[in-house]
Protein backbone atom coordinates (compact mmCIF):
# COMPACT_ATOMS: atom_id res chain seq x y z
CA UNK A 1 0.00 0.00 0.00
CA UNK A 2 1.35 3.05 -1.27
CA UNK A 3 1.60 6.10 1.73
CA UNK A 4 -1.61 8.26 0.02
CA UNK A 5 -3.54 5.25 0.48
CA UNK A 6 -1.87 3.96 4.08
CA UNK A 7 -3.34 7.82 5.44
CA UNK A 8 -6.47 7.92 4.23
CA UNK A 9 -6.86 4.30 5.86
CA UNK A 10 -6.25 5.62 9.04
CA UNK A 11 -7.68 8.94 8.09
CA UNK A 12 -10.27 10.48 11.08
CA UNK A 13 -12.85 11.76 8.28
CA UNK A 14 -11.65 10.84 4.82
CA UNK A 15 -13.86 13.55 3.15
CA UNK A 16 -12.13 16.81 5.46
CA UNK A 17 -10.40 18.90 3.14
CA UNK A 18 -8.14 19.46 5.63
CA UNK A 19 -7.21 15.32 5.82
CA UNK A 20 -7.14 15.14 2.09
CA UNK A 21 -4.42 17.97 1.93
CA UNK A 22 -2.46 16.71 4.78
CA UNK A 23 -2.56 13.66 3.16
CA UNK A 24 -1.18 14.34 -0.25
CA UNK A 25 1.60 16.64 1.20
CA UNK A 26 3.01 14.06 4.01
CA UNK A 27 2.51 10.71 0.94
CA UNK A 28 4.40 13.20 -1.56
CA UNK A 29 7.28 13.97 0.89
CA UNK A 30 7.22 9.87 2.20
CA UNK A 31 7.57 8.77 -1.04
CA UNK A 32 9.79 11.59 -2.74
CA UNK A 33 12.25 11.09 0.51
CA UNK A 34 11.27 8.43 2.34
CA UNK A 35 9.38 7.44 5.73
CA UNK A 36 12.91 8.49 7.75
CA UNK A 37 12.38 11.85 6.65
CA UNK A 38 10.02 14.60 7.67
CA UNK A 39 8.09 15.08 5.08
CA UNK A 40 6.75 18.71 6.01
CA UNK A 41 10.14 20.94 6.29
CA UNK A 42 10.05 23.49 8.68
CA UNK A 43 7.84 20.93 11.19
CA UNK A 44 9.54 18.79 13.48
CA UNK A 45 9.11 15.31 14.93
CA UNK A 46 7.30 15.76 17.57
CA UNK A 47 5.12 18.29 15.09
CA UNK A 48 5.13 16.19 12.80
CA UNK A 49 4.16 12.84 14.97
CA UNK A 50 0.99 14.99 16.97
CA UNK A 51 -0.34 15.58 13.14
CA UNK A 52 -0.41 12.13 12.61
CA UNK A 53 -2.39 11.12 15.60
CA UNK A 54 -4.42 14.01 15.14
CA UNK A 55 -5.41 13.31 11.56
CA UNK A 56 -4.17 10.16 11.05
CA UNK A 57 -4.34 7.90 14.18
CA UNK A 58 -2.37 5.11 13.91
CA UNK A 59 -0.46 5.63 10.24
CA UNK A 60 3.07 6.08 12.30
CA UNK A 61 3.26 2.44 12.72
CA UNK A 62 1.60 1.76 9.45
CA UNK A 63 4.18 3.72 7.48
CA UNK A 64 7.01 1.99 9.45
CA UNK A 65 7.71 5.43 11.38
CA UNK A 66 10.44 6.20 13.28
CA UNK A 67 10.31 8.11 16.43
CA UNK A 68 13.28 10.28 15.31
CA UNK A 69 12.93 11.57 11.99
CA UNK A 70 15.51 13.39 10.25
CA UNK A 71 15.12 16.82 8.59
CA UNK A 72 14.03 17.49 5.30
CA UNK A 73 16.10 19.80 3.64
CA UNK A 74 13.89 22.36 1.20
CA UNK A 75 16.34 23.98 -1.39
CA UNK A 76 13.85 26.89 -1.08
CA UNK A 77 13.48 27.25 3.09
CA UNK A 78 13.15 31.51 3.02
CA UNK A 79 10.13 31.01 0.44
CA UNK A 80 8.10 28.29 2.13
CA UNK A 81 9.28 30.36 5.71
CA UNK A 82 7.40 33.44 4.50
CA UNK A 83 4.32 31.67 3.14
CA UNK A 84 3.76 29.80 6.69
CA UNK A 85 4.03 33.58 8.41
CA UNK A 86 1.20 34.82 5.58
CA UNK A 87 -1.00 32.06 6.39
CA UNK A 88 -0.25 32.01 10.29
CA UNK A 89 -0.79 35.82 10.15
CA UNK A 90 -4.04 34.93 8.90
CA UNK A 91 -5.17 31.77 10.51
CA UNK A 92 -8.67 32.15 13.03
CA UNK A 93 -8.46 30.65 16.20
CA UNK A 94 -11.98 29.60 16.12
CA UNK A 95 -10.90 26.73 13.38
CA UNK A 96 -8.47 24.99 15.26
CA UNK A 97 -5.42 24.96 18.02
CA UNK A 98 -2.80 27.14 16.28
CA UNK A 99 -0.75 24.39 16.44
CA UNK A 100 -3.37 22.53 13.97
CA UNK A 101 -3.20 26.08 12.17
CA UNK A 102 0.58 25.87 11.65
CA UNK A 103 0.59 22.13 10.35
CA UNK A 104 -2.36 23.21 7.52
CA UNK A 105 0.05 26.15 6.97
CA UNK A 106 3.17 24.13 6.64
CA UNK A 107 1.25 21.83 4.15
CA UNK A 108 -0.12 24.58 1.83
CA UNK A 109 3.42 26.90 1.76
CA UNK A 110 4.73 23.27 0.99
CA UNK A 111 2.75 22.60 -1.82
CA UNK A 112 3.00 25.73 -2.80
CA UNK A 113 6.71 25.34 -4.18
CA UNK A 114 5.16 22.82 -6.45
CA UNK A 115 4.80 22.82 -10.19
CA UNK A 116 1.32 22.59 -10.76
CA UNK A 117 -1.68 24.28 -9.06
CA UNK A 118 -2.10 23.82 -5.56
CA UNK A 119 -4.92 22.17 -5.40
CA UNK A 120 -3.35 19.55 -7.82
CA UNK A 121 -0.18 19.54 -5.30
CA UNK A 122 -2.03 18.88 -2.59
CA UNK A 123 -4.05 15.91 -3.96
CA UNK A 124 -7.41 17.59 -3.61
CA UNK A 125 -10.14 16.70 -6.79
CA UNK A 126 -10.81 20.17 -7.14
CA UNK A 127 -9.84 23.77 -6.49
CA UNK A 128 -13.56 23.43 -4.49
CA UNK A 129 -11.77 21.93 -1.61
CA UNK A 130 -8.74 23.82 -1.54
CA UNK A 131 -11.06 26.99 -1.38
CA UNK A 132 -12.73 25.40 1.57
CA UNK A 133 -9.65 24.71 3.31
CA UNK A 134 -8.25 28.32 2.65
CA UNK A 135 -11.47 29.65 4.27
CA UNK A 136 -12.08 27.72 7.10
CA UNK A 137 -8.58 27.81 8.57
CA UNK A 138 -7.26 31.46 6.89
CA UNK A 139 -10.70 33.43 6.53
CA UNK A 140 -9.78 36.70 6.60
CA UNK A 141 -6.68 35.74 3.92
CA UNK A 142 -9.67 33.98 1.92
CA UNK A 143 -11.68 37.15 1.79
CA UNK A 144 -9.11 39.43 0.60
CA UNK A 145 -9.49 36.96 -3.02
CA UNK A 146 -12.30 38.95 -3.76
CA UNK A 147 -11.51 38.72 -7.63
CA UNK A 148 -10.96 34.24 -7.41
CA UNK A 149 -7.37 34.63 -8.13
CA UNK A 150 -6.03 31.08 -8.28
CA UNK A 151 -4.46 30.68 -4.67
CA UNK A 152 -0.90 30.15 -5.58
CA UNK A 153 -0.84 33.17 -7.51
CA UNK A 154 -2.50 35.25 -4.59
CA UNK A 155 -0.51 33.90 -2.19
CA UNK A 156 2.95 35.10 -3.94
CA UNK A 157 1.10 38.49 -4.79
CA UNK A 158 0.65 38.95 -0.79
CA UNK A 159 3.85 38.56 -0.32
CA UNK A 160 5.17 40.88 -2.64
CA UNK A 161 2.31 43.58 -1.40
CA UNK A 162 3.76 43.07 1.86
CA UNK A 163 7.17 43.39 0.86
CA UNK A 164 6.11 46.50 -1.37
CA UNK A 165 6.83 44.94 -4.45
CA UNK A 166 4.67 45.47 -7.11
CA UNK A 167 6.30 42.84 -10.12
CA UNK A 168 3.09 42.41 -12.41
CA UNK A 169 3.11 44.03 -15.78
CA UNK A 170 -0.08 46.42 -15.41
CA UNK A 171 -1.37 48.84 -12.15
CA UNK A 172 -4.54 46.66 -12.00
CA UNK A 173 -5.35 42.72 -12.94
CA UNK A 174 -8.38 44.16 -15.09
CA UNK A 175 -5.84 45.42 -17.52
CA UNK A 176 -3.15 43.04 -17.35
CA UNK A 177 -2.19 40.54 -20.69
CA UNK A 178 -1.44 37.75 -18.13
CA UNK A 179 -5.44 38.07 -16.61
CA UNK A 180 -6.22 35.01 -17.64
CA UNK A 181 -3.21 33.02 -16.31
CA UNK A 182 -4.31 34.45 -13.23
CA UNK A 183 -7.88 33.92 -13.47
CA UNK A 184 -8.96 31.27 -15.66
CA UNK A 185 -10.95 27.77 -14.94
CA UNK A 186 -8.35 25.23 -13.83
Amino acid sequence: MNAYATLMACAVEAGDPTVLALAGVLSSGFEHHGVDVLPMPGLDADQTHRMLARWFPGAGPALGLTCVLSPATMPRDDELEDLVALLNHHADPRAGPADEANCVAHALACASLGQKHLWQDLLLPSRRELSALISRWFPRLAAKNTHDMKWKKFFYKQLCEREGLFICKAPSCGVCSDHALCFRAE
